[in-house]
């Protein structure tokens, strides 16, 4: 169904192909080469910083439980993203809607090789997937992931690879796994990291040092 819709040319959401698509062809070269490289790997490796980031902040939370349960929500993140992309496998083989440029003349493909189905966008999915997981940890990190999730779909379609709709579908599928799944799946990772938290080298994965020395500093003075 998806399939004929995107071979209909009065369809809308051939049009906004075309519309954002278009502008690659109206672009200096180098951009093109700067929104392949965004599209493809920038976006993905921007969200992995903010992961870290992510991560090392919650670490400074007071009680080692209130630190567990931030790296839990950090870590559920690319979890998320990933159990998303294989949640998409069964979606791709079912729907089967051919890559844009398959169907349509005067698309302009940044990357070449791309030979599988288009619906729905694996990199969209797992950018929303740990924006999404991301915001559940730490707000202010959430909304900059989620922005550069919306930033990926755009370049996606721009790129000539996705139709939009396929981008709006990656967002509903990483958005629904990462909210559906989180608290079965935050339960068991506060547990485990708490254990973790209460090891001895291990511990510095969940709490930091200076967050130890803050709560550990009132009941030693008292002492």
């Amino acid at each position: 169904m998806v399939a004929g819709l995107a071979s209909n040319g009065s369809n809308p959401d051939v049009g906004l192909l075309h519309d954002i698509n278009g502008l690659a062809r109206s672009a200096p070269a180098w951009f093109d080469r700067v929104m392949e490289f965004v599209g493809e790997y920038g976006i993905l490796l921007g969200l992995v910083l903010v992961v870290v980031w992510c991560w090392w902040s919650v670490r400074r939370r007071g009680t080692l439980e209130e630190a567990a349960g931030g790296v839990a929500a950090v870590a559920w993140a690319p979890l998320a993203a990933g159990i998303a992309v294989l949640v998409n496998v069964p979606i791709r083989g079912f729907v089967e809607r051919p890559r844009p440029f398959l169907e349509h003349d005067r698309i302009e493909v940044l990357v070449d090789g791309k030979t599988d189905f288009s619906f729905v966008s694996d990199h969209a999915t797992v950018a929303m997937a740990l924006g999404v997981g991301l915001f559940v940890a730490h707000k202010r990190a959430g909304l900059a992931a989620i922005g550069l999730a919306f930033v990926e779909g755009f370049c996606r379609v721009y790129m000539g690879v996705h139709y939009p709709t396929d981008v709006v579908g990656g967002f509903a599928l990483g958005t629904a796994v990462a909210l559906l799944l989180a608290p079965v799946a935050l339960a068991l990772l506060t547990r485990l990291f708490t254990a973790v938290g209460m090891s001895g080298r291990g511990g510095r994965i969940v709490r930091s040092r200076r967050a130890g020395a803050v709560e550990a500093g009132p009941h030693d003075l008292a002492a």
